[in-house]
C-alpha cells in the first residue's frame, strides 16, 4: 500500500521531514551518550528527577490531583508541566522542537488531527509505548490504538480522552416547539440518521419560539455526520479523496440543508457571538461531544441550569481526543515512560473522567462507578456516563492522513461559512474550501 506523500509534493515534503528526524535522532543518541545514558533516571542518581509535560488546553492532570498523587507514590519524582491554551498554537512548536531536536518536555501531548501526521513524518523520533511495561493494546479502544499506530507498527502515543458525539438540547424550546423533552424520546427522532436531525430541525422550525433557530452552527452538523465514516478525506491506501469522499459531500449537503432551511444561527463556534448565543438561549441543539458540557455551562450559566439535556447523537462519531508520547529526545526518559503509562492508564483515566468530564479511551474504566454512574445535575442529571460510553464502543476506526487537519479546516472554516455568514452559493463555498487544501498541500 502506497501512502499518499509518497509522491509530489507529499513525498518533498515527506522526505525532508525524515531527513530532519534522522538527524535529530543521531544528534539526540549522542546526546544521551553524552549524559551516560541517564543517569538521572536511576535509582541513587543525585537529587529528584523533574518530569517535564507539556499539554495544550486543560489535560486536567493538575486539576484532578493526578500530579500530587504521582509525586506522593514516587517521593523521588517532581511533575512540571507547561501548558500553551490553544493547539493551533502547542502544535507548530512541538514540530519546531522535534525538527531542532531540543526545547522537547519529557512527555508532550498530541491532539487527534495532528497524531497521523506526526506518525508519518516523524514517528521515529518517539518512543515506542507499545513496548512499555505494563502497557497492553488491548486496554483501549482498538481504534484509538490505531490512531497513535505507525505502518510499521510502533505506537507514538497512549490514549488519553476520547470525543464521542452526543446532542445537547434545550428542554424548554423544544417543548414549545412542539417536540418531546424526555432524552430517550428525543434520540429516537433522529436515531440512525443525521438526515434525521435536519428533519426534526425542520419540525422545529415550524413552531420555533420567537427569536430562537434550531442549532447553532452549519459547520457543527457537519463535524458530527463526518466524524461518524471511517474513510473521510482519505481512503484505507492512504490517498486524498477530500474532493470525491461520500463522508464529505453527505456531510457538506447536510450543512447547506441546514442553512438553506434557516435552521442555524449562522455562528461560527467558539468566537464571542456564539459564546453570547447561549446566555440569549438562542439555538436548541448542538453536537456535543464531552468536553463541550463544561463549555455550555460555562456560556449559559444559571440560567440554563436544568434547561440543557443530553440525547444520543444520530450515529456513533467521535469529535476530538489527544494522546501523550514520550520524544526519545526526553531528558528523563525512562521517567516520563512510566509517568505516561500511569497516567493513561484506566483508574486514572476514570478518575478524570470524574473531575474533567473527558471520556476514557480505556474500556475497563467504564465499569467503575466514577463512569458508569456518573450523571451530571446541570443537564438535568443526564446519565453522561452511559451517554457517552455507549457511543464510544461503537465508534468506527476512522482512517487519518497527514493533513487531515487542515482538511477539515477547510470545510469548516472556509467553505461553510462562506455560504452560512456570506450567503455566497454552496458551489461557490465548496471550491473555495477546495482550494484552501490545495494551496495547504502545495505550500
Amino acid at each position: 500500500m502506497t501512502p499518499a506523500w509518497s509522491s509530489g509534493p507529499y513525498r518533498r515534503r515527506a522526505l525532508l521531514l525524515l531527513a530532519a528526524a534522522a538527524l535529530v535522532l543521531v544528534v539526540s543518541l549522542l546526546d544521551g551518550c553524552a549524559r551516560d545514558g541517564g543517569d538521572a533516571d536511576r535509582p541513587g542518581g543525585s537529587g529528584r528527577t523533574t518530569v517535564t509535560i507539556g499539554t495544550f488546553g486543560v489535560f486536567g492532570y493538575k486539576q484532578a490531583g493526578l500530579y500530587e498523587e504521582y509525586e506522593r507514590l514516587h517521593p523521588g519524582v517532581t511533575i512540571r508541566e507547561s501548558v500553551i491554551e490553544r493547539n493551533d498554537a502547542y502544535y507548530p512548536q512541538l514540530l519546531t522542537h522535534l525538527a531542532a531536536g531540543s526545547g522537547l518536555a519529557d512527555i508532550q501531548a498530541m491532539e487527534v488531527g495532528n497524531i497521523h501526521q506526526v506518525a508519518a513524518a516523524q514517528g521515529d523520533l518517539f518512543v515506542d509505548l507499545g513496548r512499555a511495561k505494563g502497557v497492553r493494546s488491548s486496554d483501549w479502544l482498538p481504534w484509538k490504538w490505531a490512531q497513535a499506530t505507525t505502518r510499521d507498527g510502533r505506537t507514538i502515543g497512549l490514549g488519553t480522552d476520547i470525543g464521542p458525539i452526543a446532542v445537547c438540547y434545550r428542554k424548554d424550546l423544544f417543548r414549545r416547539a412542539g417536540l418531546p423533552t424526555d432524552r430517550e424520546a428525543v434520540g429516537r427522532l433522529w436515531a440512525g440518521d443525521w438526515q434525521r436531525f435536519i428533519d426534526t430541525g425542520r419540525a422545529y422550525a415550524r413552531r420555533a419560539p420567537a427569536g430562537t433557530v434550531f442549532t447553532d452552527s452549519a459547520a457543527g452538523i457537519y463535524n458530527a455526520s463526518i466524524h461518524a465514516y471511517p474513510e473521510r478525506y482519505y481512503d484505507r491506501r492512504g490517498r486524498p479523496v477530500y474532493a470525491s469522499s461520500p463522508a464529505v459531500r453527505t456531510s457538506w449537503d447536510l450543512a447547506v440543508q441546514a442553512v438553506r432551511a434557516g435552521l442555524t444561527a449562522r455562528l461560527k463556534q467558539f468566537e464571542k457571538p456564539w459564546d453570547q448565543a447561549y446566555a440569549n438561549g438562542r439555538f436548541a441543539t448542538v453536537a456535543c461531544p464531552p468536553w463541550m458540557l463544561g463549555y455550555i455551562k460555562e456560556k449559559s450559566g444559571a440560567a440554563g441550569r436544568d434547561k440543557w439535556d443530553v440525547a444520543a447523537a444520530p450515529r456513533p462519531a467521535n469529535w476530538g481526543g489527544s494522546f501523550i508520547g514520550v520524544p526519545k529526545a526526553a531528558r528523563h526518559r525512562a521517567a516520563a515512560i512510566e509517568l505516561a503509562v500511569w497516567l493513561t492508564a484506566p483508574a486514572q483515566q476514570a478518575r478524570l473522567f470524574e473531575r474533567q468530564a473527558g471520556v476514557p479511551s480505556t474500556p475497563a474504566s467504564y465499569a467503575m462507578p466514577q463512569v458508569r454512574d456518573a450523571r451530571n445535575a446541570y443537564f438535568g442529571n443526564a446519565p453522561i456516563g452511559a451517554i457517552f460510553t455507549a457511543a464510544a464502543r461503537s465508534i468506527p476506526t476512522l482512517v487519518h492522513g497527514p493533513m487531515e487537519a487542515q482538511m477539515g479546516t477547510a470545510f469548516t472554516d472556509v467553505g461553510i461559512p462562506q455560504v452560512e455568514q456570506q450567503g455566497r452559493p454552496a458551489r461557490a463555498g465548496w471550491r473555495a474550501a477546495q482550494k484552501e487544501i490545495e494551496n495547504a498541500v502545495d505550500g
